[in-house]
């Protein structure tokens, strides 16, 4: 059987993706719904897996999410997102979002989360999918703390 051939985790990695936070994107309160950047995170996390497997990858579910600082309107959110280690058919994506504000352009953070994507066929079957080759310091300290998420998942 062929194994697919591993991928270094920077092949797949976006690092600036932004958008902007518009008046429909605010909940009661004026700060961006949490539900909303939570869509944007999965989304984004669903390109980083595609473009890591190669082939279309399904949300398996979302752990240790944090909501650290709140967004408003006219904030510029800039998403950063890798995956941090493979398994056979699975892998975990992280997610980071900062707030930028547009007037004086420092950026804070304000999102977390870890994705876990399984790799599917035509049938939505789970299929192998290559393994993640970490590079730098940071890289191979997520990899090293996605298995330790994993093993904490496996226990639930």
């Amino acid at each position: 059987m062929n194994h697919p051939a591993p991928r270094r985790v920077s092949e797949s990695a976006i690092h600036d993706q932004t958008a902007i936070v518009f008046p429909n994107d605010l909940n009661t309160i004026g700060t961006l719904f949490g539900g909303r950047v939570m869509e944007q995170a999965d989304r984004v996390a669903a390109v980083v897996a595609h473009r890591h497997a190669g082939r279309v990858c399904v949300t398996l579910g979302i752990d240790s999410v944090r909501f650290l600082a709140p967004a408003r309107h006219g904030d510029i959110l800039v998403f950063q997102s890798c995956v941090n280690r493979t398994w056979k058919t699975s892998m975990e994506v992280g997610v980071k979002v900062l707030v930028e504000n547009f007037e004086t352009l420092r950026r804070r953070h304000i999102f977390s989360a870890y994705f876990t994507f399984v790799g599917v066929d035509e049938r939505l079957h789970p299929v192998e999918i290559p393994a993640a080759v970490p590079e730098t310091e940071d890289e191979k300290r997520r990899y090293e703390a996605a298995e330790r998420r994993r093993q904490d998942r496996l226990r639930r």
